[in-house]
């Protein structure tokens, strides 16, 4: 539209057939307000002298010539005209393909350079998401979770910048948009069957003291997966088992429970003591004073008595805030409090709920059984349920991937 308003206009534009094979996102709307802004002046002046040339061709015996396009608008129509493609470009390949600062590229070239702070200080916020038939599952839940992890670190994707070095005054729906390409382009390229993990993260760009006192913009990066259902598709049958652990949770004045981040060492010492305790298990992360809060992958949900419960201090889970929703349409009771120990080890059922595998029973805490030892009813009417909410057999397809 941009390059037509100004061909009507007289303007002489260099004809771009990427445009017709390549999306418009959102940005195109911010793209055309660009132009408004800049060119029309320009486009007004064109005009002037288109109109000029026809007046003096009506006398003249010589070839009529167009007007040329002044420098300042052939500057801003390039400038648009190449932040429209890096935005919305996706190169044509057989292969997966990643999205970084605005420009979609082959998921083999995509790097992060060692002197990024995401990478040298951990300072990463990021949101994984899963697909069922190639479509994202609950973008928005897991937006607005990016969104508040990004207000908590001041990661500003207004300041986000191409390679170019031009601001792209991103906001979190272009990087929606990003996420839901990357993952409909990739989930086409393997079977059918299959899908896919897709990671979103961000970080405050270069490190001051590696790059000679100079940072950088932010970088803001989409990646996709095959999801390892190899790694869980026994689970939903034999469950697993859960460890107490020495490693507690990071406190509150450390960095606030709503933020995810990339700072996960403890959750690494966690699980290897776990491990260490019984091969195969996962730890279970206390805080100092014993409240449970959750695994190093997955939120923590309990049954007593067919009421639900999960940890009232906790990271928001958008796969637990789900099964919430389920339970509702099931009429089970649900009700959040504080957790210990002693909680677990008497409940008739555990379950831990996380993006990649759903939903997974808990069959083991410390070494003893969890009620009789195997998956319960509650857990499977709510895997029966999500299973029949997104139209996919969700332990069927881990077993059929594995």
């Amino acid at each position: 539209s941009v390059w037509l308003a100004a061909r009507r206009s007289g303007v002489r534009v260099p004809y771009p057939p990427l445009f017709f094979h390549s999306r418009v996102s959102a940005r195109d709307s911010q793209l055309r307000a660009f132009f408004a802004r800049k060119s029309c002046a320009e486009v007004a002046r064109s005009q002037h002298t288109s109109r000029r040339c026809r007046e003096h061709d009506a006398d003249s015996p010589r070839p009529r010539r167009r007007p040329r396009l002044s420098s300042t608008l052939d500057r801003v129509c390039c400038e648009g005209l190449r932040s429209l493609w890096e935005v919305t470009h996706m190169p044509a390949s057989s292969a997966p393909i990643a999205w970084m600062n605005g420009r979609f590229l082959p998921a083999a070239e995509l790097s992060l350079p060692v002197g990024d702070a995401g990478f040298v200080l951990g300072a990463t916020v990021t949101e994984q998401l899963r697909t069922f038939r190639g479509r994202l599952f609950r973008p928005h839940a897991h937006s607005k979770r990016l969104h508040e992890s990004l207000v908590i670190t001041g990661i500003d994707l207004a300041q986000v910048r191409n390679t170019s070095g031009q601001l792209l005054a991103l906001r979190i729906e272009d990087v929606l948009q990003a996420a839901a390409e990357v993952a409909s382009t990739n989930a086409a390229l393997g079977p059918a069957e299959g899908d896919l993990g897709v990671v979103i993260f961000a970080t405050p760009g270069d490190l001051a003291s590696q790059h000679q006192g100079h940072s950088g913009s932010p970088r803001v990066v989409v990646h996709s997966f095959p999801l390892a259902f190899g790694l869980w598709h026994t689970a939903y049958e034999q469950g697993v088992a859960l460890r107490r652990v020495q490693v507690r949770q990071v406190p509150d004045v450390c960095w606030p429970v709503q933020l995810k981040c990339r700072s996960r060492m403890h959750y690494f010492l966690a699980d290897r003591e776990a491990a260490d305790r019984e091969p195969g298990s996962r730890a279970v992360l206390e805080e100092l004073d014993g409240t449970i809060c959750e695994t190093s992958t997955a939120n923590v949900l309990v049954v007593h008595e067919g009421v639900l419960s999960a940890p009232t201090h906790a990271l928001e889970g958008v796969s637990l805030a789900y099964v919430q929703e389920r339970a509702a349409e099931l009429h089970l009771p649900w009700q959040p409090k504080r957790l210990v120990a002693a909680d677990l080890a008497s409940a008739d059922e555990i379950m831990l709920t996380s993006t990649p595998n759903c939903l997974l029973p808990a069959t083991r805490f410390e070494g003893a059984a969890v009620g009789t030892g195997k998956p319960g009813p509650i857990y499977r009417s709510l895997l029966a349920s999500w299973s029949e909410q997104v139209g996919v057999d969700i332990a069927a397809q881990a077993a059929a991937m594995a």
